[in-house]
């Protein structure tokens, strides 16, 4: 292993949780909004109500108390910094060998480097978030949901194939950090031809480059959350465009884009802050490594 990607893939990682720590609760918010017309349909109380962020979020306070803005914050936390982890590793990886013989990244190296980052992602970590969505989005009986006890309600109600609902669209979904790395390694190039990039720079870029991912995939995101939260007995197909097809009968276009405001908020802030994090983490990681190294190499 590069100690230059293990450093890189560790403060990706905690950039990722500190981020996902400081911006869960608009992630609730969205990822309910993105599934409220899928959990209705077996609800005994008919078509879900629209509500704004606040008011959702007021009404699932006074259901659930401060706590439910939080659900499935533990398999979140640690889904984004294994997610993070094996991102950046591959990234940066790929990026190493393009830099070999040309420090600076073209836009199509940038795209074929999230790609491949994206696809290995996707693949390894689908389902820690399929249990995450089943946390954020469970159905409040008293009861206090756990990582384990979700992962064995799937595993008895759905199957083991279940952890890999939606992987359709989660590889789909590979262009969204495709688009955002781009956008980021493009403007940091532009950046660092004047003068040295600073956490700050990276909290804008990083932001900017989520608010575009974001909004051009997120009928892709829709859909995943939808198919993450499918049953057995749920007829939300696992096609893609007949997944889609079927938001657009049941929802019309609009229900392709319910959340979006408070999920470009949400991805916007948590990307700002990741990049930001992620440029004071990596110098700490380094001197960690270093120092183990040294360690290893006295015994």
């Amino acid at each position: 292993m590069s100690n230059d990607n293990v450093a890189h893939a560790l403060s990706g990682a905690g950039g990722g949780a500190l981020s996902m720590v400081v911006t869960y609760p608009l992630i609730t918010l969205s990822t309910r909004a993105q599934t409220e017309s899928a959990r209705s349909q077996t609800s005994e109380q008919g078509k879900a109500q629209k509500l704004t962020a606040v008011e959702a979020a007021k009404q699932i306070i006074a259901r659930e108390g401060i706590s439910g803005l939080y659900s499935g914050l533990e398999s979140a936390l640690f889904g984004i910094s294994i997610t993070n982890f094996i991102y950046y590793y591959f990234y940066e990886g790929t990026k190493a060998i393009y830099q070999q013989t040309n420090p600076q990244l073209s836009t199509a190296q940038s795209m074929i480097a999230g790609a491949i980052a994206g696809s290995a992602t996707s693949v390894l970590t689908n389902p820690i978030w399929v249990v995450n969505t089943r946390m954020t989005v469970r159905d409040t009986d008293g009861e206090k949901a756990t990582t384990l006890s979700t992962i064995r309600d799937i595993i008895h109600k759905d199957g083991v194939g279940a952890f890999f609902s939606g992987i359709g669209p989660a590889l789909v979904l590979v262009i969204n950090p495709v688009l955002q790395y781009t956008i980021f390694e493009q403007l940091r190039n532009a950046v660092e031809k004047r003068r040295k990039m600073t956490p700050l720079d990276a909290f804008f870029i990083g932001a900017l480059g989520k608010i575009v991912a974001t909004s051009v995939t997120y009928p892709y995101i829709t859909l995943k959350a939808r198919l993450q939260l499918r049953r057995k007995n749920n007829s939300e197909s696992s096609s893609l465009i007949q997944g889609i097809k079927n938001i657009i009968e049941r929802d019309g276009v609009s229900g392709l884009y319910k959340g979006l405001s408070t999920k470009v908020l949400q991805s916007a802030l948590s990307s700002a802050f990741l990049f930001f994090f992620k440029e004071q983490l990596f110098a700490a990681a380094v001197v960690v490594l270093a120092l183990i190294r040294n360690l290893r190499a006295r015994k």
